[in-house]
């Protein structure tokens, strides 16, 4: 699959799909992903740590993602499997979707928080692995949310509030694993073809669900996850490059990510730690704001970021030349946790102070200015060569502390430099000294620095 691949290739069918990825994608930053399904009524999971940090066996056995419950409770001898017995005897799955009920939802309340943000695009899941399809699906009978738990179309509830907030809506769907429709077995370690649904029958599910979305909610980014499924590539009535064509029909400038296997991409992908060595040209991080996705009511504030932690990994994201898809998990009720509204709030109390400085910026030449971990220095560039391009530099060290800025003078003009939100600047002749004081929005301090 293309994603986490070194050096993936489209096969000729998908060749004429390459193009720039747009300037309103470049431009927006952030995004914000959303994980909700039946698996937010358990919302169990353990918090053992990142992805991209643990191996493969004992991260399947002891998956901190939420939204894998129904892989994790099928495997033996597991921790997730023992809890499903001692609190759910043992139920089946889909309990949990008569269970869901969502009664305290509100798309508009939620899309306000992601505005708050300052996010420029929101993505929500609309089938995640356990199959169960958050719209009135082509083909789900009765096992979609119109149907059964929440009896509503959430996929069209959030496309509608995203539209009233201004935000570009994006879709979520997994067309590599379906545990309902495609019967393998749990998956205990790698992910190979014997845990994928690789037949015509599915290929033609999933295409029908991707092109249903596609006419209903007119999306402008397609997240797919974990492959597609391989009588689904090779182009025809039904296939991938068709899917393709319908969505750059209705969005001339919608944008694709890499997960709908070796086929065609916009943007590469990276997940928490996994996949870092493929940021490289157009790019998107995500994670959660705990090490789970989904819903998990035991993760606290000791294994999920503050607000500080969240700016620290947005403005490392694009100082990089990325962007950050940072994912919230919504309560069965249909809740935003208050630690992750903290986050959230705390990123867009950021962003509302220096979001000039990181949307719509791009990476400041290493030949100008260079990154450093000790002290914690990142740097963006905004502007034109008409209008003067400005140097942005991030610092984070703490309060009262004094840290010179690695800038080759000759290409900067240090006399015009400007501490911003508790950064002072002391101009030399060769460098800038930032003094650290006490700053009056979560993350590092800001210093701008006009470019000859």
């Amino acid at each position: 699959m293309a994603m986490f691949t070194a050096e993936p290739k489209r096969p000729e069918a998908y060749e004429g799909f390459r193009r720039e990825t747009p300037e309103w994608f470049k431009d927006a930053k952030l995004g914000i992903f959303v994980h909700w399904g039946p698996y937010s009524v358990p919302a169990w999971a353990e918090p053992i740590g990142a992805l991209g940090t643990i191996d493969k066996e004992t991260w399947q056995k002891h998956n901190p993602y939420a939204e894998w419950y129904y892989n994790t409770i099928r495997i033996e001898g597991s921790p997730a499997q023992e809890h499903q017995r001692e609190v759910y005897d043992g139920a089946d799955y889909d309990a949990f979707l008569d269970a869901w009920k969502a009664e305290s939802f509100d798309a508009d309340e939620i899309m306000a928080l992601v505005a708050r943000t300052g996010a420029r695009y929101f993505v929500p899941t609309t089938k995640h692995h356990d199959g169960v399809t958050l719209w009135d699906a082509p083909g789900t009978g009765d096992r979609n949310t119109v149907a059964r738990g929440p009896k509503r179309d959430i996929v069209g509830e959030f496309r509608d509030a995203a539209e009233r907030a201004g935000i570009r809506f994006g879709i979520y769907y997994s067309g590599g694993l379906d545990w309902h429709v495609g019967g393998q077995p749990p998956i205990t370690s790698v992910i190979d073809d014997a845990h994928r649904p690789l037949d015509k029958a599915y290929a033609d599910y999933a295409f029908e669900h991707v092109a249903d979305l596609i006419e209903k909610y007119n999306p402008e980014v397609l997240w797919g996850d974990i492959e597609w499924p391989d009588a689904g590539k090779p182009d025809g009535e039904k296939s991938m490059a068709e899917l393709f064509r319908r969505f750059y029909r209705a969005r001339p400038e919608g944008v694709a990510n890499d997960r709908w296997g070796e086929t065609h991409w916009d943007f590469r992908t990276s997940e928490y730690e996994q996949g870092r060595e493929q940021e490289t040209g157009m790019w998107e991080n995500c994670r959660g704001v705990g090490f789970s996705f989904g819903h998990n009511q035991i993760e606290d504030e000791s294994n999920s970021l503050d607000a500080a932690g969240a700016v620290h990994h947005f403005v490392d994201v694009v100082a990089r030349g990325g962007n950050f898809l940072l994912n919230i998990g919504p309560t069965a009720a249909g809740e935003v946790t208050p630690l992750q509204r903290a986050t959230l709030e705390g990123l867009g109390a950021f962003n509302a102070a220096h979001g000039d400085a990181i949307f719509g910026s791009r990476v400041l030449d290493a030949a100008i200015a260079q990154p450093s971990d000790e002290p914690w220095v990142r740097w963006t560039r905004t502007g034109s060569a008409e209008a003067g391009f400005v140097a942005h530099a991030f610092v984070d060290a703490p309060v009262g502390t004094a840290v010179t800025l690695p800038v080759d003078a000759a290409a900067v003009d240090l006399s015009a430099a400007v501490g911003r939100s508790g950064a002072r600047v002391y101009a030399g002749v060769e460098s800038i000294v930032v003094h650290v004081e006490a700053r009056d929005v979560p993350g590092p301090v800001r210093v701008d620095i006009p470019v000859r």
